[in-house]
């Protein structure tokens, strides 16, 4: 190990100079142009390169796994820097969220096989670090091991419980949920915790997939004609009421017309008629109901 190997150099180089203080430089020492000097700045050296050694850094969004001499730690290392024993191993594992991508052949509830290509968000609890690591091991070990097994079968059973058309419509938000709670079920006992399941891609069978197109487009032709029907109800209604309107108008001015308030506004007319520029024969009283009869209007 570099510590011993450096605590050792150092040592030798100290004690070294100072047996050449005593007893004198050797000739070979000397013809090397090695001094007492040069050998303190060697053991001084080592040995700080030694001290280096029970010193390490954790990165962010890492932990560090102690084993000494093959036993596990249940204490880990955070962020930053530790002191570490110099014997140790420290063994980094990220808890970063991570995505992994799979493209897999699921069935749907009534027996059709379905392509979707999905994605599932994790990421490794600190405090779990070391048992997933005695238990399985490293993070492509728990991840070949528990969470992509895990993933393949929780899909396949949740998507068997939908109809295909349901991956292809605004269930697919349902889907990806019931993925997601099934996985973190199965995983949060060894710490792997799930984000999201999103769903990437989905394709169905070309002739399922042209029923269900037909179908939406069927759907909003329906609703689009729901919508024209309405408006037309809408427009039928206004038409009622505004002919209810200029019947009760009509009725009302009906009632008020006399044979005598004819005759005044005859004559009231006529003599706004007879003041006007135009050339004109006015004949009082031959009329009908003796109203005036105009000749000669311009």
């Amino acid at each position: 190990m570099r510590f011993v190997l450096f605590l050792i150099v150092g040592l030798f180089a100290l004690v070294l100079s100072v047996q050449i203080k005593r007893k004198g430089i050797s000739p070979q020492l000397a013809a090397l142009g090695i001094g007492p000097g040069a050998l303190q700045l060697i053991g001084l050296v080592a040995l700080v390169m030694a001290g280096l050694q029970t010193i390490t850094i954790i990165d962010a969004g890492t932990v560090g796994v102690v084993k000494v001499f093959g036993k596990v730690d249940d204490r880990i290392l955070v962020e930053g820097i530790n002191v570490r024993n110099p014997f140790a191993d420290i063994i980094k594992m990220t808890i970063k969220i991570q995505e992994r991508r799979e493209e897999m052949r699921v069935p749907s509830k009534e027996g059709l096989t379905v392509g979707l290509e999905l994605s599932v968000l994790y990421r490794l609890d600190p405090s779990f670090a070391p048992s997933i690591y005695k238990t399985v091991g490293r993070e492509d070990d728990y991840l070949r091991k528990i969470l992509i097994p895990n993933f393949r079968s929780v899909v396949r059973g949740v998507t068997a419980q939908y109809e295909a058309k349901a991956l292809y419509t605004s269930m697919r938000e349902e889907v990806s949920e019931g993925i997601k709670n099934k996985l973190h079920e199965a995983t949060m006992v060894y710490g792997i915790y799930i984000d999201s399941t999103p769903l990437r891609q989905v394709e169905l069978p070309s002739d399922l997939s042209q029923a269900i197109e037909e179908k939406l487009r069927a759907e909003q032709e329906s609703q689009r004609m729901e919508f024209v029907l309405a408006k037309e109800r809408k427009e039928a209604e206004r038409k009622v009421i505004e002919a209810r309107g200029t019947a009760d108008q009509n009725r009302i001015v009906t009632e008020s017309l006399s044979e005598n308030l004819l005759r005044w506004k005859g004559i009231e007319a006529t003599a706004e008629l007879a003041m006007s520029p135009n050339a004109k024969v006015v004949v009082i009283g031959s009329g009908k109901d003796g109203l005036p009869i105009i000749l000669g209007g311009q």
